[in-house]
Parts: C-alpha cells; sequence; structure tokens
C-alpha cells in the first residue's frame, strides 16, 4: 500500500465532475439539537462534512437498494424477451466510516467471493469509488471497537486520516493512484508518520472495548432458550427498522409484478427484515417465528453466530444505528449483557 499527504483545501481538486459524487449531507437535526446526516449526492465539497460523527442511514442502500427491478419480460403474441439491468453509472462516495468500510467488505463475502457472484452487486461496487475517512470519535452507543471494526486495512480506494492541515492518504487501489496523479499530494515524511501515528493512538484510546463479544457465538447457543429473549422480544415492534438501517442486513424477497394486460412482467427484489412479522411464513399460512422473541432471537443468531460459522466473524460492525433508530429502545449492548449475566447466574 501507497501513502501520500494531501493539504485539506487540495481534496476539493479530487472532485470527479463527470461522475456521481455522494457524501455526507446535513439533512437536520434531532430532538436533542444535534444534526442528522445522510448520504447523499452533492455537487460541491460546500454540502458535505467529513467531520460528521455518523449518518442516520449507512451507504448500503448504494450498493443494496431497498427496491430494485432484476429482470422485466415482454410477452407478444407467442413470442417473449427478456431485459435484464444491472449497469450502473461510476460513482464516488466520499466519507466512509471504518465501521461502514468493514460493512462492505463483509458483504463483499456474501454477495461477490461466494459460489454464486451476485452480478448486481459486483456492479455496483466496481463503479463506485469508496474514499474512506477516521472516526475522531466514538458515535453514540456505538461499539466498533469491541468487534473489531474501528479500523480498516482494505475495501477502500482512497482512506483519509486527520493530521492536522492535511489528511494522511493510504491508496488502495490503482485508480485511486491514478486519480491522486491529478491533484498535488506530498510524499510521507519523518514528521507526517510520526504524526499519524500520535493521532492513530489518540483515536484507538476513544474506543474503548466495552462490549466482550469473544465467545459470544456459544453464549448465544448456551442461552438458546433464555428469559432475555422474551424481555427484550416483548419490546420490538416487528417494524424492522432496524434491518433497513444496517449496513450490512440483506434479507431480501422476491415478488412478481404482472401488468393488468398480462403483457409484461417485472421480477422485484426488495430488501427485508428478519423481524417482520410474516418472515417466515411459508405457503399454507404456517408461521414458523410467529413471536416477536423468537424472531428478535434468531437476528442475533444470524448476525453472531451464524455469520462467524461461515466467515469467521461477526456480521454486526458495531456502529449501533440499530440502537439509536429502534423506538422501542432495544440496544445489542444491553442485549448482549443481559446474555451475559444470565449466564454467571
Amino acid at each position: 500500500m501507497l501513502f501520500k499527504t494531501i493539504k485539506k483545501q487540495d481534496l476539493f481538486d479530487l472532485y470527479f465532475s463527470d461522475v456521481q459524487c455522494i457524501g455526507p449531507k446535513k439533512v437536520g437535526t434531532n430532538n436533542k439539537g444535534k444534526p442528522i446526516y445522510q448520504f447523499l449526492p452533492f455537487s460541491s465539497f460546500d454540502e458535505i462534512n467529513l467531520d460528521y460523527d455518523t449518518t442516520e442511514y449507512s451507504a448500503k442502500t448504494y450498493f443494496l437498494p431497498y427496491k430494485e427491478t432484476l429482470s422485466s419480460f415482454n410477452f407478444e403474441d407467442d413470442d417473449w424477451t427478456q431485459e435484464i439491468k444491472y449497469r450502473t453509472r461510476p460513482r464516488v462516495i466520499i466519507g466512509l466510516h471504518p465501521c461502514d468500510i468493514n460493512a462492505l467488505i463483509k458483504l463483499d463475502k456474501v454477495f461477490e467471493k461466494t459460489l454464486f457472484p451476485n452480478p448486481y452487486y459486483i456492479t455496483r461496487r466496481q463503479n463506485t469509488f469508496v474514499v474512506g475517512i477516521d472516526c475522531k470519535k466514538p458515535c453514540d452507543g456505538g461499539f466498533c471497537s469491541s468487534v473489531g471494526s474501528n479500523t480498516v486495512t482494505h475495501g477502500f480506494d482512497l482512506f483519509l486520516t486527520d493530521i492536522g492541515d492535511r489528511y494522511f492518504v493510504k491508496i488502495g487501489s490503482d485508480r485511486a493512484f491514478n486519480a491522486l496523479n491529478k491533484i498535488k499530494t506530498s510524499d510521507i515524511t519523518k514528521d507526517d508518520n510520526e504524526l499519524y501515528l500520535q493521532t492513530r493512538n489518540k483515536f484507538e484510546d476513544a474506543f474503548e472495548k466495552h462490549v466482550r463479544v469473544e465467545n459470544l457465538p456459544n453464549l448465544l447457543d448456551i442461552e438458546f432458550e433464555s428469559e432475555v429473549w422474551s424481555k427484550w422480544g416483548d419490546k420490538c415492534l416487528s417494524c424492522g427498522t432496524c434491518a433497513m438501517v444496517c449496513p450490512t442486513c440483506y434479507c431480501y424477497g422476491v415478488t412478481e409484478h404482472i401488468s393488468m394486460d398480462f403483457n409484461k412482467s417485472d421480477k422485484i427484489k426488495q430488501l427485508y427484515s428478519c423481524n417482520l412479522n410474516d418472515f417466515a411464513k411459508v405457503a399454507g399460512g404456517h408461521n414458523f417465528r410467529p413471536e416477536p422473541a423468537t424472531r428478535l432471537k434468531y437476528r442475533y443468531y444470524h448476525q453472531h453466530r451464524g455469520f462467524v460459522e461461515s466467515f469467521g466473524q461477526p456480521m454486526c460492525v458495531g456502529c449501533n444505528r440499530c440502537g439509536r433508530i429502534c423506538l422501542a429502545g432495544i440496544n445489542p449492548s444491553d442485549v448482549i449483557s443481559d446474555l451475559q449475566r444470565e449466564q454467571k447466574r
């Protein structure tokens, strides 16, 4: 990996006029007066804030849209044609924090580095230039350091660390190297390295590990019948909002939409949530998980047990978007802590 430094004002020259640019834009304030940020298209760097704390939604929707048409069928007489669209225009997403880049790496394992690669996801991923930036402090309730997502070593094109009036830049791809050749950069000096290490150490000190997840897969097996699931499941509204804001949840459903004249049919894919009431409902009407507590339990099992078994790491990146957005106040840190206390009894 190559390293450079770039003055903050020179970063603006990296703007790609011929592609869509997306970054953290302020869209309002919450009831505590704190700004709310979302990843949205922008036309000027003045519209975004790279010092933001977190976004309400992740950038997942740019790789896994909430709703997309997989294919269309057109029928005419005794013939039919199929149209498949998974092309996407090149774009740049600027300002992804380590947790969100780690989330993309996990999605890569599911949709790209698998037996049946997903061309829709791969096309969007390959056509997206990712510029990451270090977090200066943990977000509200975040536990990214506990799951190893507060740092990132790959999965990006460029990664920035704020070292004062400059950014320490990690170059993670050939296209990033070519892009930097178009603007003014400087080689790394000894002072730059020392300042970078001091900054990183300061960041590390701020991110304390306050959620123990080392033995969580085994704990989930032991506490499968725990009353903890009912305690939190009884509060769950089964709204599915947690899965929508989560940067790694990828469950989906596919439906057929047929025109009234039967001349056209669209196959629609839509992101779904395992917390929704009908998620485990099958043809014939039987629901394998009718209770919110059971659905909540299996969501945690997927993130911290099943994904670990398949890929050797938890699916959760510790961003706590689900905890902050939950109307019922269900926080993953609290659920995990309750399970750990239950085991000690």
